[in-house]
């Protein structure tokens, strides 16, 4: 923990000192000082997901886009939001996001006899602060399914910076799932239990993120590239379902607007 909090530090001071040299012209660039463009739109997608799972070595995620971008409702695939209320550089916005999680018997050994834990949809409250080049975003995400009936809640802090056509952004955050989240999703059942694999009751986690995002036009449209370093709460790496407290994931999209 002592490690990942220097790491956060370090990484906070370097964005800092490029908010301070960035200079008027690239501040005068960020994204709060232009409208973004409006209308339905379309493109691909693939997310790729290191997985901490035993023997699940990585989850693969292909997303057909279509979607819209109006002045107050947002929808890129299956994620969707409405923007509640703008006051000044704070917006709240009502969201629904996918949760790509869970495994079934055929992912992984490790699974074998275990009931199947589904994927499911979120959807909570989010809130933006904005300071020119700064973003602070802050959210809960509840599930609306009752897969698991578990609540997650973020918090991250980027920064937008302009080189030409090329957005970067770089990334940290903080996010605190509760106990029927983790235990759902990496808990193992009384009736679940085997020699090589104890029963395990999971509780809540506090796990930690920082990445990098690249936006860029391509091909009259948009292309971006995300990548994301996770670590886990030993909560969850203590299940005797994974293997590793740490993962990364991808996601590569191009959209163009009709």
């Amino acid at each position: 923990m002592e490690k990942i909090c220097r790491y956060f530090i370090t990484l906070f001071i370097g964005f800092a000192v490029l908010y301070s040299t960035a200079g008027h012209t690239q501040q005068g660039q960020s994204q709060n000082s232009q409208q973004p463009p409006q209308g339905f739109l379309y493109g691909v997608g693939i997310g790729i997901n290191q997985e901490i799972y035993q023997g699940y070595k990585r989850r693969t995620i292909p997303l057909p886009l279509i979607g819209y971008r109006g002045e107050k409702l947002t929808v890129y695939g299956p994620f969707v939001s409405y923007q509640l209320l703008q006051q000044g550089k704070v917006s709240v916005s009502a969201k629904l996001a996918p949760r790509f999680a869970g495994f079934d018997e055929s992912d992984s050994t490790v699974f074998a006899g275990m009931a199947k834990r589904k994927s499911s949809l979120d959807g909570g409250v989010n809130v933006q602060f904005r300071q020119q080049a700064w973003l602070v975003e802050a959210e809960t995400l509840i599930d609306l399914l009752g897969n698991s009936d578990g609540q997650e809640s973020k918090l991250s802090l980027a920064y937008n910076l302009r080189l030409g056509p090329l957005l970067i952004e770089p990334k940290v955050g903080v996010s605190y799932a509760d106990s029927n989240l983790v235990d759902y999703y990496y808990g193992v059942r009384l009736n679940e239990a085997t020699a090589n694999r104890m029963s395990y009751r999971g509780s809540s986690a506090l796990n930690y993120n920082t990445g990098l995002s690249l936006s860029n036009p391509l091909l009259g449209g948009m292309a971006r590239l995300g990548i994301e370093h996770h670590w886990y709460d030993s909560s969850i790496s203590n299940s005797p379902l994974t293997e590793r407290d740490k993962a990364v994931s991808a996601f590569l999209s191009w959209s163009r607007f009709f």
